[in-house]
C-alpha cells in the first residue's frame, strides 16, 4: 500500500453468514435487480431530471497490475440503466480514466473528476490513494467501492469501501492456511504495498498458533521468478534430500507457499511449475485478484501448478447464481467487450459499487431530493438510514460510525467477510459455505511481526 498520512477531519455534513441462494431466491433477486422493482424504479421513471456524472478509473496496459474490466463494467452498467430511463430518471454519465499505475496520473484522474462535475468516484482501482484522495476530499466527493488497493481507502472519511481490501484477503488466507501448514512462505511485491502483507498474513496464521511467514520479496513487474521460488521452497524446508522430489512423488508435509503478486502471479507460478519437480511437492495458495479462473485456464487447469490451491476471495465463487444479474447485464450491454471477465474481482467490485450508487440515488429520490450532489451522497452514506442490499454478494452495507470495525490502520472497513475457495479439477469452487468473518483476526493483528 502507499504509506501513512494524517487523517483529515470529516467534511461538513448533516447530522453473519449469507447462505447460498436457492434457484427460487436468485430468480427473485434477478427480477428485482434487473426490473427496477423495490428500491428503484426502472423504465417507469418519468420526468426530465439532471444527469448524474461519476468516474471510474483503473490502470490499463501497464507492466504491473491492470484492471481494464473495471471501467468497462462501469460503461456497460451505464448503458444498461440508461436503456431503462436512467436511475430514477437521472441519466448516468460515466467518465473513465487510465491511471497507468502512476501517482501523478492518479491525481490527474481525480482532478478530472472534480473538473467535470463528478458527484462520486465509483468502483475504481489505484495503489496511489495519497495522490487521488486529496483532490476528492477538497471538493467533498465520495469514493464509493474502490478495489481496496491503497491505505487511504480505509482511512479517509470520504471513502466507502464495499470489501475489506488486501487486509481481509491476507488475514483470511492466513487463517485458511493455518489448518494445514506449519511452515509458510509469502512471495509478495518488493513495494510499500507489499511491506504490509507479512503482518496481515501472520494475523491469520496466529489463529492456528503457527509461526510467522518467511517473507520473500520479489519484483512487482518480474518475468522470471526462479530466485523467489527457490527462496520460498528453502524457507519452508522443502528439501529433496529429506523428502525426495515431486517428480518421484516426494511431498513436504506442512510446507506451504502463497503468492500475491497481482498480474505477475502467473509468471511466478510458471517459474514454480518448472522448479517444483526437483523439490518435494508443497501446498500452494493465493488470493483472488492475484489468481483467477483465467489464470487457472492458462496454466493448465487440473494439470497446472495451482490444482488443490487454497484461494481466499471477498465474494461468492463466480458461478454462484447471485452473480446472474451482473452476467445478464454483461451479456446484454457489454457488446462482446473482452476486457470484462465476470469472474474478475475488479469487475465484481465495480458491479457492487454501482449497486450501492443506484441504491443511494433511490434513497435520495424517496426523500424528495432531485439534486444529486457529492454532499447529498455523502450525507446519505454517513447517516445510513437504510442498509444497502447487494443481493447477497456482501453482507448488507452501511457506513455509520457504529458500523466501522476496530481494525488497526484500516478504520473505514465495514465488511471483513471473506470466502474460502479451492481449485478442484482446474475450477475455483467454494471450500466452505458462506462467508468467513475475519474481523477479530484483523483486530488482533500486530504490525511488528517478522
Amino acid at each position: 500500500m502507499t504509506g501513512r498520512r494524517r487523517s483529515h477531519p470529516r467534511p461538513l455534513s448533516s447530522a453473519p453468514v449469507v447462505p447460498a441462494a436457492s434457484a427460487a431466491v436468485c430468480t427473485a433477486v434477478l427480477a428485482s435487480l434487473l426490473s427496477g422493482c423495490g428500491s428503484l424504479a426502472g423504465a417507469a421513471d418519468s420526468g426530465e431530471k439532471a444527469p448524474v456524472t461519476v468516474m471510474t478509473w483503473a490502470p490499463e496496459g501497464t507492466r504491473a497490475t491492470n484492471m481494464p474490466g473495471m471501467p468497462a463494467m462501469a460503461q456497460a452498467y451505464a448503458r444498461w440503466v440508461n436503456s431503462r430511463g436512467g436511475i430514477r430518471g437521472h441519466h448516468l454519465r460515466v467518465l473513465t480514466c487510465n491511471e497507468h499505475n502512476d501517482s501523478v496520473t492518479a491525481a490527474h484522474c481525480a482532478q478530472r473528476a472534480v473538473d467535470e462535475g463528478a458527484v462520486a468516484v465509483v468502483g475504481s482501482y489505484s495503489q496511489f490513494g495519497r495522490s487521488f484522495m486529496s483532490p476528492l476530499e477538497v471538493k467533498g466527493i465520495p469514493f464509493i467501492g474502490g478495489y481496496g488497493a491503497s491505505d487511504e481507502e480505509f482511512e479517509s472519511p470520504l471513502s466507502y469501501p464495499v470489501n475489506g481490501g488486501q487486509a481481509s484477503l491476507l488475514a483470511g488466507n492466513g487463517r485458511q492456511l493455518a489448518r494445514d501448514c506449519s511452515k509458510v512462505a509469502l512471495v509478495r511485491p518488493d513495494s510499500i504495498q507489499g511491506d504490509q502483507m507479512p503482518s496481515l498474513l501472520n494475523s491469520g496464521l496466529q489463529s492456528g498458533h503457527r509461526h510467522p511467514v518467511k517473507d520473500i520479496k520479489a519484483p512487482e513487474d518480474g518475468t522470471d521468478y526462479s530466485s523467489a521460488v527457490n527462496r520460498a521452497l528453502d524457507g519452508v524446508g522443502a528439501d529433496p534430500a529429506v523428502f525426495g522430489t515431486s517428480a518421484n512423488g516426494g511431498k513436504a508435509p506442512g510446507s506451504c507457499v502463497t503468492a500475491s503478486l497481482g498480474d505477475h502471479t502467473d509468471a511466478f507460478f510458471d517459474s514454480f511449475r518448472r522448479l517444483q519437480e526437483d523439490s518435494p511437492k508443497v501446498r500452494v495458495a493465493s488470493v483472488l485478484g492475484s489468481v483467477g479462473q483465467s489464470l487457472l485456464n492458462r496454466t493448465g487447469g487440473s494439470a497446472g501448478p495451482l490444482e488443490d490451491a487454497d484461494i481466499t476471495g471477498w465474494y461468492p465463487v463466480a458461478h454462484d447464481p447471485r452473480w446472474q444479474p451482473m452476467r445478464k447485464v454483461i451479456n446484454d450491454f457489454a457488446f462482446d467487450d473482452n476486457r470484462i471477465d465476470p469472474a474478475d474481482q475488479g469487475v465484481q467490485t465495480t458491479w457492487i459499487a454501482y449497486t450501492v450508487l443506484r441504491a443511494l440515488i433511490g434513497q435520495l429520490d424517496d426523500a424528495g431530493v432531485d439534486d444529486i450532489t457529492p454532499h447529498a451522497l455523502q450525507t446519505t452514506l454517513d447517516r445510513g438510514d437504510r442498509a444497502i442490499d447487494t443481493g447477497g454478494l456482501t453482507p448488507k452495507l452501511r457506513w455509520r460510525d457504529d458500523d466501522l470495525l476496530a481494525v488497526q490502520d484500516f478504520p473505514r472497513i465495514v465488511n471483513a467477510m471473506v470466502t474460502y475457495q479451492v481449485v478442484r479439477d482446474g475450477e475455483l469452487t467454494a471450500a466452505k459455505d458462506g462467508f468467513v468473518n475475519v474481523t477479530k483476526t484483523l483486530e488482533r493483528r500486530r504490525t511488528d511481526d517478522g
